[in-house]
Order: structure tokens, then sequence, then C-alpha cells
């Protein structure tokens, strides 16, 4: 007598595991807590290490830092809200179908107070030098024209910002489809952003993140403040092209129900292990 093999979803493959799905609260707190560790940081590589004497880490060293505090709270924490941490990340897996509506303005919201509460800490320990100063060694704050590191012009500065953001949302989704390799999501994301921030840093001082640009800007006030208004458009227009776009040069059947999942090894239909096998074999 043949037998079948009941289909057991990814929800009820989780309760026999001892899991539950995370609360909106918190997926909340860990959206705090990997933008506070992204500003942190990414801005306090800037500000603390990038010009320390002898040793100082420059333009390589910052982008790497920035990177790394995606991609280890990604590792982190991506299991639990998508390991977002940035109001571009969030609309532009929304509009891909990735995340779902309830939970784009909470995200936002605490991405950006979470951005505030790092540029807050790092401007407290930055403080603890005699020779800093808020007005001249700043917080790695975002600006274009007299706000660029090399006074590119405002029209190169928005276009740099919508295609590096743009960019960065496809190698999120990218990664995180269900037919990419499983678990090296945050792997190419951190890459990703490093990359970024080594071809951006002259033009914008790099932000592809609104969070990350505005809490700097409340400290520092003045011209980054004024020109905040350009590192949350810009972004959001690169996300939204990237999230909208998506599914219509890949195909629908990479979307997940939440970013996160994209990274659950239940999702996998196949492993890169089946397809080299059965290529091998002649099947594809």
């Amino acid at each position: 007598m043949a037998t079948t093999t009941p289909i057991i979803n990814d929800s009820e493959l989780e309760e026999q595991a001892g899991f539950t799905s995370p609360t909106l609260g918190q997926r909340l707190g860990v959206e705090f807590l990997g933008t506070f560790w992204l500003v942190l940081g990414g801005c306090g590589s800037a500000v603390l290490a990038a010009a320390f004497p002898n040793v100082g880490i420059g333009l390589l060293g910052v982008s790497l830092a920035f990177g790394l505090t995606v991609l280890t709270m990604a590792f982190a924490f991506g299991h639990i809200s998508g390991g977002h941490f940035n109001p571009a990340v969030t609309v532009g897996l929304w509009l891909a179908g990735r995340q779902g509506p309830r939970f784009v303005l909470p995200y936002i919201v605490v991405q950006v107070v979470g951005a505030t509460a790092g540029a807050a800490v790092l401007y407290f320990i930055a403080s603890g030098n005699p020779a800093y100063s808020l007005a001249t060694n700043g917080l790695a704050a975002n600006g274009y024209e007299a706000g660029s590191p090399g006074h590119f012009t405002l029209a190169a500065s928005f276009v740099t910002e919508v295609v590096m953001t743009m960019l960065f949302l496809f190698i999120i989704l990218g990664a995180t489809d269900r037919r990419a390799a499983k678990g090296f999501g945050p792997l190419a994301i951190g890459l990703g952003l490093t990359l970024i921030h080594l071809i951006s840093i002259p033009v914008t001082n790099t932000s592809v993140n609104p969070a990350r640009s505005t809490g700097p800007a409340f400290f520092v006030g003045g011209l980054a403040l004024s020109q905040l208004w350009l590192f949350w458009v810009a972004p959001l227009v690169g996300a939204a092209i990237a999230g909208i776009t998506y599914r219509f040069l890949t195909g629908a059947e990479g979307r997940e129900p939440i970013a996160s999942q994209g990274q659950r090894i239940s999702q996998a239909t196949t492993s890169i292990g089946d397809v080299t096998s059965s290529r091998s074999t002649g099947e594809l």
C-alpha cells in the first residue's frame, strides 16, 4: 500500500522545534538595536578611528565598518525582524511583497529612534576627547555641495543616493530570494554596503539610509539638518524602484511573505548541492 508523506508548513516546523513567531515588540526591539549599532559602529569608525594618528583606518576602514555592522546584525537578528535597520529597506521590501504593510511605520519609527540613540552615544564618547569639536569634527553627517566631502553638486548627490539605494535593495532582494543559496544573505548584503560606501563616501558621505542620516543630523544641526530632506527622498525613491521592478526582472517565484523567511532552511526547495549534482548527471 502506497504511503504519502504529510506536507508540513514552516509554522508547523517551528512549532515542533519549540519556536514561536516573533512578536511585534521583539521585531521592533531588534530593529532599534540593529540601527543603533549601524550608526554607532559606522559613523563611530568615521569620527573616532578614520584619522587617528598613525593608525587611522581611512575611507576603506570606514566602508568596511558600515558593511560589518549590517552583516553582524543581519546574522544576529535577521530571523527575528528581517534585519532591515533602514527605512528605505523597509519600504523597498514592502513594495516587493516581502514585508506586511502593518510593520512599515513602526519599523521606520524605531529605526529613526535607534539611529538617534546611536548618534547620542557616539557624541558622548567623542566628547570625551578634549580635542573634539562637534562643529569641526561632526558626526559623519551626510550632505551635498558645501556638505559633501568632495563638494559634489545637488544633482550628482541625488542621483548617487537613488542609484546606490536601488542597487542595495536589488542585492537584498536577490540574496533573500527563496531561489538563492540559503544562509549567505547577510554576507552579500554587508559586502554590498561596503562597496557602496567605497564608491559614494566622497560624494555624500554615503547615506542610502534615512535613519542613518537623521541621527547625526539631529545633533549636528545647521547644514546637515537643512540638507536632510535629500537623504530621505533619494533613498526612498531608489528603494521604491527596486521594490517595484524586482519581481518583473526576476519573476515572482522568489517572493517571501516576510524577508526573514528568505533565510529559513525549511523554505528551501533546492540546495546548491542538489543543483550541482543534478547538473553533473544531466538532469537540468
